[in-house]
Protein backbone atom coordinates (compact mmCIF):
# COMPACT_ATOMS: atom_id res chain seq x y z
CA UNK A 1 0.00 0.00 0.00
CA UNK A 2 1.77 3.54 -0.98
CA UNK A 3 0.12 5.83 1.65
CA UNK A 4 -0.35 3.02 4.59
CA UNK A 5 -1.40 5.49 7.76
CA UNK A 6 1.49 3.62 9.67
CA UNK A 7 3.93 6.14 7.89
CA UNK A 8 2.43 9.66 7.88
CA UNK A 9 0.04 9.63 10.86
CA UNK A 10 1.35 12.73 12.87
CA UNK A 11 4.22 12.64 10.80
CA UNK A 12 5.39 14.91 8.34
CA UNK A 13 8.66 14.17 5.75
CA UNK A 14 11.73 15.62 6.69
CA UNK A 15 15.22 14.76 5.92
CA UNK A 16 13.88 11.46 4.25
CA UNK A 17 11.95 10.00 7.04
CA UNK A 18 8.35 10.22 8.09
CA UNK A 19 8.62 11.68 11.42
CA UNK A 20 6.53 13.99 14.38
CA UNK A 21 5.97 17.65 13.07
CA UNK A 22 6.97 19.74 16.12
CA UNK A 23 3.42 21.81 15.60
CA UNK A 24 1.17 18.43 16.78
CA UNK A 25 -1.10 17.15 14.00
CA UNK A 26 -4.06 17.90 12.07
CA UNK A 27 -6.96 16.22 11.38
CA UNK A 28 -7.88 14.75 7.74
CA UNK A 29 -11.75 14.85 7.40
CA UNK A 30 -13.96 14.29 4.76
CA UNK A 31 -16.12 17.15 3.45
CA UNK A 32 -18.66 15.13 2.17
CA UNK A 33 -19.94 13.12 5.94
CA UNK A 34 -17.41 15.02 8.16
CA UNK A 35 -15.54 11.97 8.72
CA UNK A 36 -11.91 11.79 10.63
CA UNK A 37 -9.74 9.97 8.00
CA UNK A 38 -6.85 9.95 9.80
CA UNK A 39 -4.12 12.92 11.37
CA UNK A 40 -1.01 14.30 9.50
CA UNK A 41 1.73 16.07 11.13
CA UNK A 42 1.76 19.93 11.37
CA UNK A 43 5.44 21.78 10.53
CA UNK A 44 6.74 24.71 12.09
CA UNK A 45 8.85 27.29 10.91
CA UNK A 46 11.61 25.05 13.17
CA UNK A 47 10.83 22.29 10.90
CA UNK A 48 11.43 24.50 8.19
CA UNK A 49 14.34 25.77 9.14
CA UNK A 50 16.19 21.94 9.54
CA UNK A 51 14.68 21.06 6.14
CA UNK A 52 15.89 24.04 4.27
CA UNK A 53 19.56 23.02 5.73
CA UNK A 54 19.26 19.10 4.98
CA UNK A 55 17.72 20.36 1.58
CA UNK A 56 20.56 22.18 0.54
CA UNK A 57 23.03 19.43 1.76
CA UNK A 58 20.75 16.92 -0.57
CA UNK A 59 20.38 19.50 -3.65
CA UNK A 60 24.04 19.60 -4.36
CA UNK A 61 24.54 15.70 -4.54
CA UNK A 62 21.57 15.53 -6.83
CA UNK A 63 22.22 18.29 -9.15
CA UNK A 64 25.44 16.79 -9.61
CA UNK A 65 23.82 13.66 -10.30
CA UNK A 66 23.92 12.09 -14.00
CA UNK A 67 21.20 13.16 -16.23
CA UNK A 68 19.74 9.65 -17.46
CA UNK A 69 19.80 8.43 -13.51
CA UNK A 70 17.56 11.85 -12.85
CA UNK A 71 15.44 10.95 -15.62
CA UNK A 72 14.81 7.21 -14.51
CA UNK A 73 13.89 8.72 -11.26
CA UNK A 74 11.20 10.82 -12.62
CA UNK A 75 10.59 8.41 -15.24
CA UNK A 76 9.76 5.65 -12.21
CA UNK A 77 7.58 8.38 -10.58
CA UNK A 78 5.37 8.27 -13.68
CA UNK A 79 4.65 4.48 -13.60
CA UNK A 80 3.66 4.47 -9.97
CA UNK A 81 0.95 7.36 -10.36
CA UNK A 82 -0.90 4.50 -12.59
CA UNK A 83 0.24 1.69 -10.16
CA UNK A 84 -1.44 3.01 -7.34
CA UNK A 85 -3.94 4.94 -9.20
CA UNK A 86 -6.83 3.40 -7.55
CA UNK A 87 -5.76 4.24 -3.57
CA UNK A 88 -5.04 7.75 -4.67
CA UNK A 89 -8.04 8.28 -6.42
CA UNK A 90 -9.73 7.27 -3.42
CA UNK A 91 -7.83 9.56 -1.24
CA UNK A 92 -8.42 12.38 -3.91
CA UNK A 93 -12.49 11.49 -3.96
CA UNK A 94 -12.85 11.49 -0.12
CA UNK A 95 -10.60 14.40 1.34
CA UNK A 96 -10.75 16.96 -1.34
CA UNK A 97 -14.42 15.83 -2.82
CA UNK A 98 -13.12 15.18 -6.37
CA UNK A 99 -15.64 13.49 -8.02
CA UNK A 100 -13.86 10.17 -9.88
CA UNK A 101 -13.52 11.57 -13.24
CA UNK A 102 -12.19 15.05 -11.51
CA UNK A 103 -9.49 12.60 -9.78
CA UNK A 104 -8.92 10.35 -12.81
CA UNK A 105 -7.60 13.52 -14.79
CA UNK A 106 -5.62 15.07 -11.29
CA UNK A 107 -3.45 11.59 -12.05
CA UNK A 108 -3.64 11.53 -15.46
CA UNK A 109 -2.22 15.19 -15.11
CA UNK A 110 0.51 14.03 -12.80
CA UNK A 111 1.87 10.79 -14.52
CA UNK A 112 2.39 13.25 -17.68
CA UNK A 113 4.29 16.07 -15.87
CA UNK A 114 6.86 13.45 -14.60
CA UNK A 115 6.57 11.75 -18.25
CA UNK A 116 7.18 14.96 -19.50
CA UNK A 117 9.70 15.84 -16.47
CA UNK A 118 11.86 13.00 -17.83
CA UNK A 119 12.89 15.29 -20.79
CA UNK A 120 14.82 18.25 -18.88
CA UNK A 121 17.71 16.64 -17.46
CA UNK A 122 19.19 15.95 -20.94
CA UNK A 123 17.93 18.87 -22.43
CA UNK A 124 21.00 21.72 -23.75
CA UNK A 125 21.58 23.66 -20.72
CA UNK A 126 23.45 26.61 -22.38
CA UNK A 127 24.25 28.27 -25.48
CA UNK A 128 28.33 29.53 -26.40
CA UNK A 129 28.55 33.28 -27.00
CA UNK A 130 30.43 35.14 -29.01
CA UNK A 131 33.26 37.06 -27.03
CA UNK A 132 35.81 40.36 -27.74
CA UNK A 133 38.68 38.07 -25.93
CA UNK A 134 40.46 34.73 -26.73
CA UNK A 135 38.31 32.79 -25.12
CA UNK A 136 35.10 30.50 -25.03
CA UNK A 137 32.32 32.26 -23.59
CA UNK A 138 29.02 30.72 -22.64
CA UNK A 139 25.37 31.31 -21.07
CA UNK A 140 24.74 28.00 -18.97
CA UNK A 141 21.42 27.31 -16.93
CA UNK A 142 22.18 25.82 -13.62
CA UNK A 143 20.06 24.54 -10.82
CA UNK A 144 18.20 27.17 -8.63
CA UNK A 145 19.22 25.08 -5.87
CA UNK A 146 15.93 24.45 -3.33
CA UNK A 147 12.62 25.40 -4.65
CA UNK A 148 9.37 26.00 -2.24
CA UNK A 149 6.74 24.81 -3.65
CA UNK A 150 3.32 25.52 -1.81
CA UNK A 151 0.02 24.33 -3.07
CA UNK A 152 -3.57 24.74 -2.36
CA UNK A 153 -6.25 22.59 -1.78
CA UNK A 154 -8.59 22.35 -4.56
CA UNK A 155 -6.53 20.21 -6.79
CA UNK A 156 -3.96 19.26 -4.51
CA UNK A 157 -2.05 16.96 -6.94
CA UNK A 158 -2.25 18.53 -10.59
CA UNK A 159 -1.01 22.09 -8.31
CA UNK A 160 1.91 20.30 -6.71
CA UNK A 161 3.37 18.23 -9.30
CA UNK A 162 3.44 20.80 -11.69
CA UNK A 163 5.91 22.66 -10.12
CA UNK A 164 7.63 19.77 -7.79
CA UNK A 165 8.38 17.32 -11.07
CA UNK A 166 10.46 19.95 -13.28
CA UNK A 167 11.99 21.76 -10.67
CA UNK A 168 13.69 18.26 -9.12
CA UNK A 169 14.27 16.92 -12.89
CA UNK A 170 16.54 20.31 -13.46
CA UNK A 171 18.43 19.11 -10.36
CA UNK A 172 16.81 21.42 -7.14
CA UNK A 173 15.68 20.09 -3.91
CA UNK A 174 12.00 21.15 -3.20
CA UNK A 175 10.21 21.58 0.36
CA UNK A 176 6.55 21.56 -0.21
CA UNK A 177 4.15 22.90 1.70
CA UNK A 178 0.52 21.55 0.56
CA UNK A 179 -2.26 22.48 2.38
CA UNK A 180 -3.63 20.95 5.89
CA UNK A 181 -6.94 20.42 4.67
CA UNK A 182 -5.38 18.15 1.61
CA UNK A 183 -2.48 16.97 2.77
CA UNK A 184 -2.28 12.99 2.67
CA UNK A 185 -3.35 13.54 -1.54
CA UNK A 186 -0.92 16.79 -2.30
CA UNK A 187 1.62 16.10 0.22
CA UNK A 188 1.98 12.54 1.34
CA UNK A 189 1.28 10.95 -1.89
CA UNK A 190 4.39 13.14 -3.74
CA UNK A 191 6.66 12.27 -1.15
CA UNK A 192 5.54 8.25 -1.31
CA UNK A 193 5.52 8.48 -4.96
CA UNK A 194 9.35 9.70 -4.86
CA UNK A 195 10.35 7.73 -2.29
CA UNK A 196 9.84 4.80 -3.80
CA UNK A 197 10.81 5.90 -7.30
CA UNK A 198 14.43 6.09 -5.59
CA UNK A 199 14.50 9.94 -5.06
CA UNK A 200 17.52 10.61 -2.36
CA UNK A 201 16.50 11.58 0.78
CA UNK A 202 16.64 15.21 1.57
CA UNK A 203 15.63 16.09 -1.77
CA UNK A 204 12.19 16.43 -1.38
CA UNK A 205 10.27 17.19 1.65
CA UNK A 206 6.48 17.64 2.89
CA UNK A 207 5.98 19.97 5.14
CA UNK A 208 1.96 20.85 5.88
CA UNK A 209 1.33 23.91 8.04
CA UNK A 210 -0.37 27.07 8.10
CA UNK A 211 0.70 30.83 7.46
CA UNK A 212 3.65 30.96 9.55
CA UNK A 213 5.12 27.81 7.56
CA UNK A 214 5.09 29.64 4.38
CA UNK A 215 6.33 32.51 5.51
CA UNK A 216 9.26 30.67 6.78
CA UNK A 217 9.63 29.09 3.42
CA UNK A 218 9.65 32.47 1.56
CA UNK A 219 12.41 33.89 4.14
CA UNK A 220 14.91 30.72 4.87
CA UNK A 221 18.33 31.85 3.48
CA UNK A 222 18.60 28.11 1.80
CA UNK A 223 15.26 28.82 -0.63
CA UNK A 224 15.83 31.05 -3.60
CA UNK A 225 12.81 30.49 -6.02
CA UNK A 226 9.03 29.93 -4.55
CA UNK A 227 6.60 28.97 -6.81
CA UNK A 228 3.43 29.47 -5.37
CA UNK A 229 -0.38 28.65 -6.46
CA UNK A 230 -3.73 30.18 -4.29
CA UNK A 231 -5.26 33.28 -3.79
CA UNK A 232 -4.64 36.90 -4.95
CA UNK A 233 -4.57 38.35 -1.81
CA UNK A 234 -2.43 35.95 -0.26
CA UNK A 235 0.13 35.82 -3.50
CA UNK A 236 0.61 39.44 -3.34
CA UNK A 237 1.76 38.49 0.63
CA UNK A 238 3.92 36.04 -0.81
CA UNK A 239 5.88 38.45 -3.08
CA UNK A 240 6.06 40.95 -1.25
CA UNK A 241 8.12 39.23 1.31
CA UNK A 242 9.96 37.73 -1.84
CA UNK A 243 10.61 40.75 -3.08
CA UNK A 244 12.07 42.50 0.17
CA UNK A 245 14.21 38.89 0.80
CA UNK A 246 14.99 39.02 -3.24
CA UNK A 247 13.67 35.72 -3.82
CA UNK A 248 11.71 34.98 -7.32
CA UNK A 249 8.15 34.25 -6.84
CA UNK A 250 6.54 32.65 -9.18
CA UNK A 251 2.64 33.31 -8.89
CA UNK A 252 -0.50 31.73 -9.84
CA UNK A 253 -3.46 33.48 -8.52
CA UNK A 254 -7.35 33.44 -8.80
CA UNK A 255 -9.32 34.25 -11.89
CA UNK A 256 -12.76 35.30 -13.32
CA UNK A 257 -12.57 33.80 -16.38
CA UNK A 258 -14.68 34.90 -18.99
CA UNK A 259 -17.01 32.84 -21.77
CA UNK A 260 -17.83 35.01 -24.51
CA UNK A 261 -20.69 33.47 -26.70
CA UNK A 262 -21.03 35.43 -29.48
CA UNK A 263 -24.32 35.78 -31.98
CA UNK A 264 -23.46 32.99 -34.18
CA UNK A 265 -22.71 30.89 -31.62
CA UNK A 266 -24.93 27.31 -31.57
CA UNK A 267 -26.60 27.82 -28.09
CA UNK A 268 -26.62 24.24 -27.14
CA UNK A 269 -23.27 23.50 -27.39
CA UNK A 270 -22.33 27.13 -25.75
CA UNK A 271 -24.26 25.69 -22.76
CA UNK A 272 -22.55 22.07 -22.41
CA UNK A 273 -19.24 24.20 -23.07
CA UNK A 274 -20.71 26.29 -19.95
CA UNK A 275 -21.73 24.03 -17.79
CA UNK A 276 -18.88 21.94 -17.97
CA UNK A 277 -16.85 25.75 -17.30
CA UNK A 278 -18.60 27.07 -14.31
CA UNK A 279 -19.66 23.53 -12.48
CA UNK A 280 -16.67 21.01 -12.66
CA UNK A 281 -15.17 20.26 -9.69
CA UNK A 282 -17.96 22.73 -7.71
CA UNK A 283 -16.32 25.50 -9.51
CA UNK A 284 -13.27 25.11 -7.28
CA UNK A 285 -10.93 25.62 -9.99
CA UNK A 286 -8.77 28.75 -10.72
CA UNK A 287 -9.52 28.87 -14.63
CA UNK A 288 -13.53 28.17 -13.54
CA UNK A 289 -16.11 30.12 -15.84
CA UNK A 290 -16.62 32.46 -13.47
CA UNK A 291 -18.52 35.15 -16.28
CA UNK A 292 -20.98 34.38 -18.68
CA UNK A 293 -21.36 37.31 -21.95
CA UNK A 294 -23.83 36.49 -23.81
CA UNK A 295 -24.91 38.34 -27.17
CA UNK A 296 -28.69 39.48 -26.48
CA UNK A 297 -30.04 37.54 -29.62
CA UNK A 298 -29.33 34.33 -27.87
CA UNK A 299 -29.22 35.36 -24.31
CA UNK A 300 -33.12 34.63 -22.90
CA UNK A 301 -32.40 30.95 -24.49
CA UNK A 302 -29.10 30.60 -22.99
CA UNK A 303 -30.36 31.07 -19.62
CA UNK A 304 -33.34 28.93 -19.85
CA UNK A 305 -31.24 25.95 -21.39
CA UNK A 306 -28.48 26.46 -18.66
CA UNK A 307 -30.72 26.65 -15.78
CA UNK A 308 -32.37 23.78 -17.07
CA UNK A 309 -29.09 22.09 -17.31
CA UNK A 310 -27.90 23.28 -13.79
CA UNK A 311 -31.51 21.90 -11.87
CA UNK A 312 -30.73 18.28 -13.91
CA UNK A 313 -26.92 17.94 -12.45
CA UNK A 314 -27.18 15.50 -9.08
CA UNK A 315 -25.35 16.81 -6.32
CA UNK A 316 -24.19 14.88 -3.73
CA UNK A 317 -21.26 12.44 -1.70
CA UNK A 318 -18.70 11.11 -5.30
CA UNK A 319 -17.29 8.45 -2.53
CA UNK A 320 -20.62 6.54 -2.41
CA UNK A 321 -23.31 8.05 -5.25
CA UNK A 322 -22.81 9.06 -9.36
CA UNK A 323 -22.84 12.60 -8.94
CA UNK A 324 -21.45 15.56 -10.90
CA UNK A 325 -20.68 18.06 -7.94
CA UNK A 326 -19.16 16.71 -5.22
CA UNK A 327 -18.93 18.60 -1.50
CA UNK A 328 -17.48 22.53 -1.30
CA UNK A 329 -14.06 22.06 0.52
CA UNK A 330 -15.48 23.70 3.96
CA UNK A 331 -17.95 25.54 6.01
CA UNK A 332 -16.09 28.49 5.70
CA UNK A 333 -15.91 28.83 1.85
CA UNK A 334 -19.40 27.46 1.36
CA UNK A 335 -20.56 30.87 3.56
CA UNK A 336 -18.33 32.79 1.42
CA UNK A 337 -19.83 31.10 -2.12
CA UNK A 338 -23.36 32.26 -0.98
CA UNK A 339 -22.75 35.27 0.93
CA UNK A 340 -21.86 36.07 -2.83
CA UNK A 341 -24.92 34.90 -4.57
CA UNK A 342 -26.79 36.59 -1.58
CA UNK A 343 -25.70 39.68 -2.37
CA UNK A 344 -25.41 39.34 -5.93
CA UNK A 345 -29.64 39.30 -5.91
CA UNK A 346 -29.89 42.29 -3.57
CA UNK A 347 -28.18 43.88 -6.20
CA UNK A 348 -30.64 42.61 -8.34
CA UNK A 349 -29.49 39.80 -9.85
CA UNK A 350 -32.51 36.70 -10.16
CA UNK A 351 -31.70 33.42 -9.15
CA UNK A 352 -32.69 31.44 -12.38
CA UNK A 353 -31.26 28.03 -11.20
CA UNK A 354 -29.74 27.05 -7.55
CA UNK A 355 -28.97 29.41 -5.13
CA UNK A 356 -29.43 26.53 -2.36
CA UNK A 357 -27.08 24.54 -0.42
CA UNK A 358 -27.56 21.44 2.24
CA UNK A 359 -24.55 20.60 4.84
CA UNK A 360 -21.11 21.41 2.52
CA UNK A 361 -23.24 20.55 -1.09
CA UNK A 362 -23.79 23.42 -2.91
CA UNK A 363 -26.17 23.36 -6.02
CA UNK A 364 -25.44 24.77 -9.33
CA UNK A 365 -26.36 27.82 -9.48
CA UNK A 366 -27.54 30.38 -12.47
CA UNK A 367 -27.66 34.39 -11.58
CA UNK A 368 -29.76 36.27 -14.21
CA UNK A 369 -29.73 39.62 -14.87
CA UNK A 370 -26.17 40.23 -14.06
CA UNK A 371 -24.50 43.39 -14.99
CA UNK A 372 -21.11 44.74 -14.22
CA UNK A 373 -21.48 45.68 -10.47
CA UNK A 374 -22.97 42.49 -9.78
CA UNK A 375 -20.83 40.90 -6.99
CA UNK A 376 -20.38 37.50 -8.63
CA UNK A 377 -19.26 39.15 -11.61
CA UNK A 378 -16.97 41.23 -10.17
CA UNK A 379 -15.71 38.60 -7.80
CA UNK A 380 -13.79 35.36 -7.93
CA UNK A 381 -16.44 32.95 -5.95
CA UNK A 382 -14.58 29.53 -6.35
CA UNK A 383 -17.76 27.76 -6.33
CA UNK A 384 -20.24 26.37 -8.19
CA UNK A 385 -22.28 29.87 -9.53
CA UNK A 386 -22.73 31.10 -13.06
CA UNK A 387 -23.55 34.80 -13.77
CA UNK A 388 -24.79 35.64 -16.99
CA UNK A 389 -24.50 38.83 -18.71
CA UNK A 390 -25.62 40.04 -21.94
CA UNK A 391 -23.81 42.36 -24.59
CA UNK A 392 -24.88 44.08 -27.84
CA UNK A 393 -21.68 44.33 -30.06
CA UNK A 394 -18.22 43.11 -30.26
CA UNK A 395 -16.95 46.40 -28.43
CA UNK A 396 -19.65 45.85 -25.38
CA UNK A 397 -18.24 42.40 -24.77
CA UNK A 398 -14.74 43.38 -25.15
CA UNK A 399 -14.97 46.41 -22.14
CA UNK A 400 -17.40 43.47 -19.97
CA UNK A 401 -14.65 40.77 -20.50
CA UNK A 402 -11.38 43.47 -19.66
CA UNK A 403 -13.65 44.99 -16.98
CA UNK A 404 -12.16 42.81 -14.40
CA UNK A 405 -8.29 42.60 -12.52
CA UNK A 406 -7.91 39.54 -13.30
CA UNK A 407 -6.46 37.77 -16.54
CA UNK A 408 -6.10 33.81 -15.84
CA UNK A 409 -8.23 31.89 -18.98
CA UNK A 410 -10.73 32.92 -21.70
CA UNK A 411 -13.49 30.88 -23.78
CA UNK A 412 -14.98 32.13 -26.97
CA UNK A 413 -17.84 30.65 -28.74
CA UNK A 414 -18.21 31.34 -32.52
CA UNK A 415 -18.84 29.06 -35.97
CA UNK A 416 -16.15 31.70 -37.26
CA UNK A 417 -12.70 30.59 -35.53
CA UNK A 418 -10.79 33.99 -37.07
CA UNK A 419 -13.41 36.47 -35.43
CA UNK A 420 -12.89 34.46 -32.10
CA UNK A 421 -8.74 35.02 -32.23
CA UNK A 422 -9.37 38.68 -33.41
CA UNK A 423 -11.51 39.28 -30.22
CA UNK A 424 -9.13 37.33 -28.43
CA UNK A 425 -6.81 39.52 -28.99
CA UNK A 426 -8.33 42.25 -27.48
CA UNK A 427 -8.57 40.79 -24.08
CA UNK A 428 -5.34 40.16 -21.87
CA UNK A 429 -5.36 36.90 -20.34
CA UNK A 430 -2.73 34.06 -20.36
CA UNK A 431 -4.77 31.25 -21.73
CA UNK A 432 -7.31 31.58 -24.62
CA UNK A 433 -9.69 28.58 -26.15
CA UNK A 434 -11.46 29.43 -29.19
CA UNK A 435 -15.19 26.61 -29.15
CA UNK A 436 -14.49 25.69 -25.67
CA UNK A 437 -14.59 26.34 -21.71
CA UNK A 438 -12.02 27.88 -19.62
CA UNK A 439 -10.86 25.22 -17.81
CA UNK A 440 -7.77 22.94 -19.13
CA UNK A 441 -4.91 21.51 -18.25
CA UNK A 442 -1.43 19.60 -20.32
CA UNK A 443 1.58 19.18 -18.85
CA UNK A 444 3.43 20.48 -22.03
CA UNK A 445 1.27 23.70 -22.58
CA UNK A 446 2.21 27.00 -21.11
CA UNK A 447 -0.03 28.28 -17.92
CA UNK A 448 0.14 31.02 -16.59
CA UNK A 449 -2.13 34.43 -15.65
CA UNK A 450 -1.12 38.16 -16.27
CA UNK A 451 -2.39 41.58 -13.95
CA UNK A 452 -4.16 39.96 -10.61
CA UNK A 453 -3.65 36.46 -11.98
CA UNK A 454 -0.13 35.98 -11.44
CA UNK A 455 3.23 36.51 -13.10
CA UNK A 456 2.53 34.88 -16.16
CA UNK A 457 3.33 31.05 -17.57
CA UNK A 458 5.85 29.76 -14.75
CA UNK A 459 4.43 26.38 -15.55
CA UNK A 460 4.34 23.60 -18.14
CA UNK A 461 6.53 23.23 -21.51
CA UNK A 462 10.20 22.66 -21.22
CA UNK A 463 10.85 26.75 -21.77
CA UNK A 464 8.60 28.12 -18.74
CA UNK A 465 10.15 25.54 -16.60
CA UNK A 466 13.81 25.91 -17.35
CA UNK A 467 13.02 29.66 -17.11
CA UNK A 468 11.30 28.64 -13.91
CA UNK A 469 13.65 26.24 -12.08
CA UNK A 470 16.75 27.31 -13.20
CA UNK A 471 19.47 30.69 -13.16
CA UNK A 472 21.74 31.57 -16.25
CA UNK A 473 25.54 31.73 -15.62
CA UNK A 474 28.31 33.48 -17.43
CA UNK A 475 30.97 31.52 -17.51
CA UNK A 476 34.27 32.10 -19.85
CA UNK A 477 37.23 29.56 -19.85
CA UNK A 478 41.28 30.43 -21.37
CA UNK A 479 43.67 28.13 -21.52
CA UNK A 480 46.11 30.64 -19.51
CA UNK A 481 45.51 33.76 -17.63
CA UNK A 482 45.95 36.69 -19.68
CA UNK A 483 49.03 39.61 -19.38
CA UNK A 484 47.11 42.81 -17.57
CA UNK A 485 48.40 46.35 -17.59
CA UNK A 486 49.12 46.38 -13.99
Amino acid sequence: MLLDDKLWTGNIFIGGEWRPGRGGAYEVSEPATGAVLGRIGRATAEDVTEAGRLAAAAQREWAATPHPKRAAVLRRAAQLWSEHAAEISGWNVREVGAIPPMAGFALHVAEQECYEATGLPSRPYGELLPSEEPRLSMARRVPAGVVAVIAPFNVPIILAIRSVAPALALGNAVLLKPDPRTAVTGGVTLARIFEEAGLPPGVLQVLPGAADVGEALVTDPFVRVISFTGSTAAGRRVGALAGEHLKRAHLELGGNSALVVLDDADVEGAVAAASFGAWFHQGQICMTTGRHLVHTRLYDEFVERLAAKAAALPVGDPANEQVVLGPIIDAGQRDKIHSVVTRSVESGARVAAGGTYRDLFYSPTVLADADGDTPAFREEIFGPVAPVIRFSDAEEAVRLATASEYGLSLGIITTDVMRGLDLADRIPTGIVHINDQTVGDEANSPFGGVAASGTGSRFGGAAANVEAFTETRWVTVRDKPPAYPF
